[in-house]
């Protein structure tokens, strides 16, 4: 048995979980850096019986799955994985099995959102910066007390987001496609229209599952709603939001800022112009990056490849 293990960018997964358990006839090989796209990629996983994939680090279209004759198992940490064409994998009678992290990912998703806001209202990152450089008091930080917390999507992330919100007695309303006014207030925030949402809030941050359905829900009428003086925070999925009208407002000072820990292409581009931006707070998708998380996620991927392995696949997508 052939094993690959993508996109092991902090060098843990030889550490977390037991690989030597399977056996000496399993193989296991890590590959910490991102592979990119073309035939570089199709020529290193080609040897692979079975691949351990994170998240969505590396998509797995039909034109990847078909160029991978020796595949038969592909394991996805998490239970859901929108990178993966499940058509073609069924077609090549190839497994998917889910691999999920610790019950707590969701508060360091929302320990990150509150990062990245208070950062924004604080102007942390420029206040650091001129520090280094012999400046003292640059900026004028913002309270939050007060302020409008507008939470798009209220699930179990967005009630995280909205129970610290008004711990800092926030005013914070909700909006989802599907949110209701008893739901809202069930989740600890008033439910608000979504053009109400965008031009009151203070802060806007985006907490919903990508799909057909959502993509770019934040459209170019909700972005050009919100004040000058607001800030927007995507700890989400990119595909959530259109970003040309994102960028646009943010390069011509129609928002005052961004946190944004996702992106478009992943990992972002080296030469990516929002890299430029000096009011936005970039973070490497760290949303759901933790040790225990990560220690559950290839824990449960080994377990689900023992299981393929003795014809009894676990957590089959």
């Amino acid at each position: 048995m052939k094993i690959a293990i993508l996109d092991d960018y902090h060098g843990v997964a030889a550490d977390y979980a037991d690989w030597a358990s399977l056996g000496p006839q399993a193989t296991v090989q890590v590959f910490r850096e991102y592979l990119p796209d073309g035939p570089g990629r199709i020529a290193a996983l080609q040897p692979f019986d079975v691949i351990v994939i994170m998240r969505e680090r590396t998509p797995f279209p039909a034109e990847l799955i078909n160029a991978l004759p020796a595949l038969k198992l592909l394991v996805t940490t998490g239970l859901r994985n929108n990178a993966i064409d499940m058509e073609a994998c069924k077609a090549r009678g190839i497994v998917v099995s889910g691999a999920p992290g610790a019950p707590n990912a969701v508060n360091a998703t929302a320990e990150l959102s509150w990062a990245l806001i208070l950062a924004l209202f604080k102007n942390l990152c420029t206040e650091n910066q001129n520090m280094r450089q012999g400046q003292w008091q640059t900026g004028m930080p913002l309270p939050l007390k007060g302020k409008r917390l507008g939470v798009i999507g209220l699930g179990k992330l967005g009630s995280a987001v909205a129970r610290v919100g008004r711990a800092f007695d926030m005013d914070v309303v909700a909006w989802s496609p599907n949110l209701t006014p008893e739901r809202a207030e069930q989740g600890g925030a008033r439910y608000a229209g979504k053009q109400e949402l965008f031009a009151t809030s203070d802060v806007v941050s985006v907490h919903l599952i990508l799909s057909a359905s959502t993509r770019h829900v934040v459209d170019a009428a909700s972005i050009a709603a919100m004040k000058p003086t607001a800030f927007f925070v995507n700890t989400s999925r990119a595909g959530l939001v259109d970003q040309d009208a994102l960028m646009d407002a943010l390069r011509n000072g129609r928002l005052a800022g961004a946190g944004l820990d996702v992106f478009p292409a992943e990992p972002l581009p080296p030469d990516d112009p929002v890299r430029q931006l000096r009011n936005v707070v970039l973070t490497p998708h760290l949303g759901y990056v933790s040790e225990d998380n990560f220690k559950a996620f290839y824990a449960n991927a080994l377990e689900a490849i023992k299981a393929w392995g003795a014809g009894s696949p676990l957590r089959v997508l």
